[in-house]
């Protein structure tokens, strides 16, 4: 389940990537370093297939170095159980070099590293896994129709074209894309259930990273940028939106071209290891993680601020009203502005790293992946606009097939010629109008 592992970290941008790293990367990892030290151990020992003593070994869990008969080796506990037990006091492990070979290792890993807790503990975490997977993938997916749905809606009616109708477009065009970066991200590295992906590092599956990271960061900016839109808008009375919404869209696309483009330059040159989807380096991985907190934190100042002004504005004497409706109509307002300012990220954005990584997944990557969802209806299905627009079309669609069928079913040579009831209804629009223009003498005369 590294995907899910991964994705948590890489989505959200704030959680620790090195701790995160699958139990089997792991593994192949402390596996390969090992047969290089066997290697190089038996190059300065002069060791060879036979050679008395007792080879050195990877036995699945760590590593044992040749050793002479009658020696003893003492290892310590291997670092993935420091990583699942931090609290645990891990022990060391010792084998004795024998005539027969390597003793049976004492004292066993269940008793010195916890071996027996992690095994526990690792199926729980897969079937954990498992599920936060289904979640957001079913989350995703929901959000990627919806939002391409809304979409549709709004460039197909021109009248809903405006400043704030183009940024929550673009706001759905970076959950769009964060969705679909998910899914090419698991499919591309975590398609076999296998430890194949720890040592991929090609071309493309870095491209697939810098793609991913790109979305991620441009989607946390929209958000930025929806807040700071109407934050602009309450305080200022008079601005110049096609001006303003200029810049946004620099700061929503730009900013994140330059953020992702500077740490994909460091990485190649400085931690260009496996598909970049591990970050060991936290000063490198800052040149992401800075630019989205940064974005939150000033996204939740902005929140605060807006808070404040609907108080002030609903607490005035022009706006009426009981106490009761006034605050009903607040925590309506406060409750629409969170899923569009990202506020639910706040929670875990300034937690310590290591608290509560479960709940941690479930928040942000299980219900976060809703958050598209939920921004698609609010703001474009249950908008007034968009759903008076919407039965503007619908009424006029029915007036044009009514009279369609009427004047099909009345004047069959008509309709045959080519006359269909869209021109007719123009015919009675222009005659009606006509007769109107014509009327307007006699009215005058009469009176």
């Amino acid at each position: 389940m590294a995907g899910v592992v991964q994705v948590s970290l890489a989505a959200l941008l704030l959680l620790p990537m090195a701790s995160a790293m699958h139990s089997d990367c792991i593994f192949k990892k402390e596996q390969a370093m090992c047969l290089e030290k066997i290697q190089r151990a038996n190059e300065l020992m002069g060791f060879n297939d036979s050679s008395p003593g007792c080879p050195g070994m990877w036995d699945n869990i760590t590593c044992w170095k040749p050793a002479h008969v009658g020696e003893m080796v003492l290892v310590s506990c291997p670092e993935l159980f420091r990583i699942f037990n931090p609290d645990q006091d891990m022990g060391v492990v010792s084998r004795n070099c024998t005539e027969d070979g390597w003793s049976e290792p004492f004292p066993h890993y269940f008793d010195a590293c916890g071996f027996d807790e992690y095994e526990s503990e690792t199926g729980d975490q897969d079937y954990y896994y498992l599920s936060v997977k289904a979640l957001y993938t079913v989350g995703y997916s929901t959000s990627l129709v919806t939002l391409t749905t809304a979409m549709v809606i709004l460039c197909r009616f021109r009248k809903l074209h405006c400043t704030r109708n183009f940024i929550h477009m673009n706001l759905f065009v970076s959950f769009m894309l964060r969705a679909i970066s998910v899914f090419i991200k698991d499919w591309i590295l975590y398609a076999e259930q296998d430890s194949n992906h720890c040592f991929v590092s090609t071309v493309e599956c870095k491209a697939v990273m810098v793609f991913f990271h790109y979305c991620v960061v441009s989607n946390y900016f929209w958000l930025f940028i929806e807040g700071l839109y109407l934050f602009t808008l309450l305080v200022e009375t008079f601005f110049p939106e096609r001006r303003y919404f200029y810049w946004y869209t620099i700061i929503g696309w730009g900013t994140p071209t330059v953020c992702v483009t500077v740490w994909a330059t460091l990485r190649l040159y400085f931690d260009d290891t496996g598909c970049w989807d591990m970050n060991d380096s936290t000063a490198l991985w800052w040149v992401i993680k800075g630019p989205v907190v940064g974005s939150i934190m000033v996204n939740f100042v902005l929140f605060i601020g807006i808070i404040v002004i609907l108080v002030q504005k609903l607490q005035s004497p022009d706006m009426g009203g009981n106490e009761s409706s006034i605050y009903l109509r607040l925590a309506r307002s406060t409750l629409l502005l969170i899923p569009l300012f990202g506020i639910h990220y706040t929670v875990f954005a300034f937690s310590p790293e290591n608290v509560s990584k479960r709940e941690r997944l479930v928040f942000e990557l299980g219900l976060g992946s809703f958050q598209g969802f939920v921004v698609a209806v609010l703001y474009c299905f249950l908008n007034g606009e968009v759903q008076a627009e919407i039965k503007r079309k619908w009424r006029s669609w029915k007036v044009n097939r009514y009279f369609a069928v009427d004047f099909k079913h009345r004047h069959p040579s008509l309709a045959s010629s080519g006359v269909n009831g869209g021109t007719q209804l123009s015919i009675l629009s222009k005659s009606s109008s006509q007769i109107r223009m014509s009327g307007l003498p006699a009215d005058n005369l009469a009176t």
